[in-house]
This record gives C-alpha cells, structure tokens and sequence, in this order.
C-alpha cells in the first residue's frame, strides 16, 4: 500500500517552527522533520515525546561501574597483589580510594560508548544502512517537514496545501512512498 507524502521545504528553522505551530493549530499532523542541527523547541510543536536515552545511559554506567570494581577486584586484589606505597592489598575496602579515578572513567568510557552506539542503531545510522533522508540539502543548509497523508485522513489534501501556502515555504514536493 502506498502513501502520499508533502515535503515542505523551508529556508530558516524560525520559519519552520512558526509553520508548524500554525499547521498543527490547524488539525494537520506532522510526521517528521529533516534539519541539518537541532532545532530547539521543535519537539513538542510537532508532537515528539522525551525519549529514554537517559535511562539507558545510567543502565551503561552502572554497567562499566560493575565491570571496572569486578575488574580491578580481581586483577589487584585476587590475582595479582602488589605493594604500592605500601598500600594494604589484602581486600578491595583498603584500597577503594585508589580506584575510584579508574572506576569513574570506566563509568563514563561505558555510558558514551553505549549511548553512542544505541542512538547510532536506533535512528538506522550506522554505516551501510540506507539513507532515509528525502532531501540531501537538508544535511546542509536546509530544512525539511515531511506530512503524511495516511495521518491526516480527516483533511484532504488541497485544504492541506491551502494551509501551507501561508508558511513561507521555500519548495514544496509530493511523493508516493511505500
């Protein structure tokens, strides 16, 4: 089944902000929009909810948290002990304040690298996967609204275009997609 998709095209993100609050003041749905920066506010004109990134960023903290103290237990404590400076070596309690740098940046090594990657995976950005970018200009200096028809079933499109003739739009493109 294919549907027909508008891709407003626009100059400015002010103008894109102010199109679309008036666009969806109006009852029309916005599916998503292409920039080449974040463009603040955006979100919640066109109806993005928070995401849970920051969960998953505490869950691979604690993760390199766990891994660094299981870690250093064993390799400091376990396998090899060492007297440095005299330190106690017998339990990893004597020496917690000497590997808490090493616990901290290991925290934080496995928190970027995992949220990094998960965002990378969930917006299908990875290297080899296909692009799915409608306009390359939009990487660029340009600034892309993309309204589903199959969303807006309760407004057709010429009342649709009627609303987007008074957005200032720079270029506006119709497709069938699958």
């Amino acid at each position: 089944m294919s549907d027909k998709v508008i891709y407003v095209m626009y100059d400015d993100d002010h103008i894109l902000k102010d199109g679309a609050k008036k666009l969806v003041s109006n009852g029309v749905k916005i599916s998503e929009v292409f920039s080449p920066f974040p463009i603040h506010g955006i979100d919640p004109i066109i109806g993005i909810k928070n995401t849970r990134l920051g969960i998953m960023a505490f869950l691979y903290g604690l993760t390199g948290l766990t891994l660094a103290t299981l870690g250093m237990r064993y390799m400091m404590i376990v396998d090899w002990p060492m007297n440095i400076g005299g330190k106690p070596n017998f339990t990893y309690l004597d020496n917690i304040l000497a590997f808490i740098p090493i616990t901290f940046e290991f925290t934080v090594l496995c928190a970027a690298h995992g949220m990094a990657i998960t965002y990378l995976l969930l917006n299908k950005t990875l290297p080899g996967m296909p692009a799915q970018n409608p306009d390359p200009r939009t990487t660029d200096d340009k600034f892309v609204m993309e309204i589903r028809l199959s969303e807006n079933s309760s407004m057709t499109e010429e009342s649709i275009d009627a609303l987007l003739s008074d957005t200032g739009y720079f270029e506006l493109d119709k497709k069938e997609v699958k």
